[in-house]
């Protein structure tokens, strides 16, 4: 077992530091961490950060007393889980990733379903993704083949074959997101326990935990205590007619597994199962680096059902803070020489209601009508197109929206610009750009705040994937027209709301400092990669080294 920490790291390299090459080589190589723990906490905006970081006590608060940059930015437009998950591990923007969506819309796929999840193989006869908000999604097999790009676990299982490249997470997007092509081990929760790649058996310590998981998220459970500091935003918001958020601490009746995930529980089984994966492969105990990747999905589950600003996503906030603080201090005990990167693959907006009372009067719901299907049949009665099947398709009320292929090319142009003109008069739509439009603007690498919302749009785009023209609403809509099916706020929009994350690093005896100047998550890659001996090359990455050394050193050398 290895025992190196960064304080003896850094006097080996003040030791070794007049002398040869070979030696400085030698001395680079004893700083390398042992393992890399690489956590995303979906929809952790950089808000969220700033709002809970003087309650932290466990595992934030060791972050938040690292190398901290508040003002990460997922910079892209497209700001949903499967896009944001993307960028942290390739360097890359979505875009170019490959991954414009969570879903997509692919016209010419032979199933009847031409909808496309960011993470299935859709080229597998009889499967068919269905909705990303159903509790039952279609009959789908998960593929990482989407991602048309490396992650660093990738890239280091090239240059050491012996390093261990693992995943695990609440959703199989986020794992295949971050693990890539080329993982020793990966699992997601699916329903009552973890899955894997099909193909591969669950190791039996993973299927141990399954058992064990299943006895206890279907009995009840009582509601967690309130945290004094939580007590002030104890308070109901109605949404809809009868349904209310704000007031609810995550009990559970009998039988109520379906709500488990929509819980802080669900985070803890998530790195109950990390632990498991650290003791079965006896990460960070061999002689070549690992990677393990962990994606925390509760809070993304609690933003949608119950909004970012109320009692539950206060008790959410505790909660990620007290597991991380004893999943560190069990790492702790191991004796291995680990590095942690935490940021967000996006953030959130609250919802309306809420919003509303609380100095947003602006706030609203998505008109109902601003959808591809009614759009669609406007454009078509206008032209004079025959009545049946419909001339526009989309996952939603913004992002992507596709012209259907069964129409001549001038109808198609036709059809394009009458959807446009009609969406673009919309009071709650910013704007409306097309494909080429969006096609011909060059990526910046300029500060992220500062991208105009084409330079953002082109971000998120993808040549062969992205729609005939991109819809981006205005600030503070929430493409929620009703709260019926249990979502009540949401993100991806191109706002700084749901693009700004933190950026945090921690290892044993780091220098803490805080940078609040932007960076952004195509960052992550190349800054790890730099500490573990994996270059990539300045053309196959969006990102730079991030200095974490924090004195005379650089960590990116």
């Amino acid at each position: 077992m290895r025992k190196s920490t960064l304080v003896t790291a850094v006097a080996a390299l003040i030791t070794f530091s007049g002398t040869a090459h070979a030696e400085d080589h030698k001395s680079s190589e004893s700083t390398r961490p042992d393992l890399v723990v690489a956590i995303s906490v979906d929809q952790f905006s950089a808000d969220l950060f700033s709002e809970y970081r003087g309650s932290f006590s466990g595992g934030l608060d060791r972050l938040a007393n690292g190398v901290v940059f508040p003002s990460g930015y997922q910079s892209h437009a497209a700001t949903e889980t499967c896009p944001g998950h993307s960028t942290i591990m390739t360097g890359v923007h979505s875009g170019r990733a490959g991954i414009i969506a969570n879903n997509w819309i692919d016209l010419s796929i032979e199933r009847e379903d031409k909808t496309v999840y960011c993470a299935e193989d859709e080229r597998i006869d009889g499967t068919s993704f269905g909705d990303i908000t159903a509790a039952t999604q279609g009959d789908y097999v998960a593929s990482v083949w989407h991602l048309l790009v490396p992650t660093l676990g990738d890239r280091l299982k090239k240059v050491s074959p012996d390093s261990r490249n693992v995943a695990v997470a609440g959703k199989d997007r986020a794992a295949l997101m971050m693990g890539g092509h080329d993982v020793d081990a990966i699992y997601w929760w699916k329903g009552k326990g973890f899955s894997t790649l099909q193909g591969r058996k669950t190791m039996p310590a993973i299927a141990a935990l399954n058992d064990k998981i299943a006895t206890r998220i279907d009995k009840a459970r009582a509601a967690y205590a309130v945290p004094a500091h939580c007590a002030a935003r104890n308070a109901r918001i109605m949404h809809g007619e009868s349904k209310s958020v704000g007031d609810y601490a995550f009990q559970r009746p009998e039988g109520a597994a379906s709500i488990y995930r929509g819980s802080p529980d669900f985070d803890g089984s998530v790195i109950e199962a990390a632990n498991v994966l650290i003791d079965e492969l006896n990460l960070g105990q061999g002689e070549a680096t690992d990677i393990l990747s962990i994606g925390l999905s509760a809070t993304d589950y609690i933003g949608h059902a119950f909004g970012t600003e109320g009692l539950e996503m206060c008790i959410q906030m505790s909660e990620l803070d007290r597991s991380l603080g004893q999943f560190f201090d069990r790492l702790d005990a191991t004796g291995v020489d680990y590095v942690v990167m935490l940021t967000a693959d996006h953030g959130g907006l609250d919802l309306p209601e809420r919003m509303s009372l609380q100095g947003v009067p602006a706030a609203e719901r998505i008109d109902p009508d601003l959808n591809a299907g009614t759009i669609g049949k406007k454009v078509a009665e206008v032209l004079g197109l025959p009545a049946g099947k419909p001339v526009l398709h989309a996952d939603g009320p913004f992002g992507d929206y596709y012209v259907s292929t069964d129409l001549s090319e001038a109808q198609r142009g036709r059809v394009r610009d009458s959807a446009i003109a009609l969406i673009a008069a919309h009071a709650q739509v910013e704007m409306v750009l097309k494909h080429d439009e969006i096609a011909a603007i060059e990526v910046p690498r300029s500060a992220p705040e500062e991208w105009t919302l084409q330079q953002r749009a082109r971000a998120s785009f993808h040549p062969d994937r992205s729609g005939d023209f991109v819809v981006l609403l205005k600030k503070a809509v929430t493409p929620i027209a009703t709260t019926a099916r249990g979502y009540v706020a949401t993100h991806g929009s191109p706002w700084d709301y749901d693009r700004r994350v933190p950026m945090l690093f921690w290892r044993e005896g780091i220098r803490h400092f805080e940078q609040p100047l932007s960076v952004m998550t195509v960052d992550i890659a190349p800054t790890l990669g730099a500490l573990i001996g994996v270059d990539i090359p300045a053309e196959e990455t969006d990102g730079q080294c991030l200095d974490i050394d924090g004195g005379p050193l650089n960590s990116c050398e």
